[in-house]
């Protein structure tokens, strides 16, 4: 997979967790209300081997979710061709991350799989709906389901309404069998890109509601703009046109940042202005000086050791 879409991945995961919970709900069929804790855990394992040589292997990313009960999760994000050398990889991952956390007692190994899942960017006719584990040990057979999630299967109205934001930067490979007629035919690209101002214009509702916040948005966006760029660069049109409204996007969420940062400062000078006015009159206590102008105690303590410097 390439670099791109795996560092965007792991990006939105680490940077924005809680937008995992939906995504987990979905796949797994939980019912997180989106309060839990995540703690994530390292993503290098080394996997031994018969020659005695350990291979380190990296995991896109396992985290537990402490919920009613606590439980470990291992996502994995693919864009290539299944072929079988994936479900091995998800295995060998899967059992050092068991053992990493194993438990030994009176010489007894107790390790517990986490629950393991596998976003498939790309599908093709071979993509199954599942993978599967069969374990056949000297004490009986165990076998499990590994879902997987086919990201192009769900729309843009999937997305929003089942609160899937997490899919957001990857959205962009539903449309890339179509790139080659975007790039030729400026009426389909406009709708392309209509859709993702679509995008953006949600996004912004959202934030206003309080549902995601400005920096949660700004990754989506980002990433957004970063896979649209590797995806298509075969393709100048369309990376340009799709590429230049979520780079704009970006620019006026940093410009709004800066404006609203600009904003605040200037509130805290007025109520050092006000403060220090009060301090001049000498006739307030700093509790009540404090109280009235909105800062703390200390600012003004501070306040008063500069005006008498």
């Amino acid at each position: 997979m390439g670099n791109i879409y795996d560092g965007a991945f792991r990006t939105i995961l680490n940077d924005c967790r809680q937008l995992i919970i939906p995504v987990i709900n979905e796949i797994f069929g939980e019912d997180y209300n989106g309060n839990e804790k995540i703690e994530f855990h390292p993503n290098e394992h080394f996997i031994d081997r018969q020659d005695g040589a350990d291979q380190e292997r990296i995991t896109d990313t396992n985290f537990t979710i402490f919920g009613v009960k606590k439980k470990k999760y291992h996502l994995e994000c693919e864009s290539s061709l299944p072929d079988g050398r994936m479900t091995i990889r998800l295995f060998e991952y899967d059992a050092q991350i068991a053992l990493d956390e194993g438990e030994v007692i009176n010489e007894t190994l107790t390790v517990t799989f986490p629950n393991t899942a596998v976003l498939y960017l790309r599908t093709y006719k071979k993509t199954p709906d599942k993978m599967r584990y069969v374990i056949k040990t000297p004490g009986g057979t165990v076998e499990y389901d590994v879902p997987i999630m086919k990201v192009q299967e769900y729309s843009l109205e999937d997305i929003f309404t089942k609160h899937l934001l997490l899919l957001i930067p990857f959205y962009i490979f539903s449309h890339e069998k179509d790139f080659k007629v975007y790039n030729s035919n400026e009426q389909r690209l406009v709708e392309l890109k209509a859709e993702y101002r679509n995008i953006l214009d949600r996004l912004d509702k959202l934030e206003q509601e309080g549902t995601i916040g400005a920096f949660d948005k700004r990754t989506i966006i980002e990433l957004s703009s970063n896979v649209i760029k590797e995806i298509a660069q075969k393709y100048e049109n369309v990376q340009k046109g799709v590429g230049d409204i979520m780079g704009g996007a970006l620019i006026e969420t940093e410009a709004r940042t800066i404006l609203n940062r600009g904003k605040d400062e200037g509130r805290n000078e007025n109520k050092k202005e006000t403060a220090l006015r009060m301090l001049r009159d000498g006739v307030l206590p700093i509790e009540k000086i404090a109280e009235y102008s909105g800062l703390d105690v200390a600012e003004i303590e501070q306040l008063e050791g500069l005006r008498t410097v």
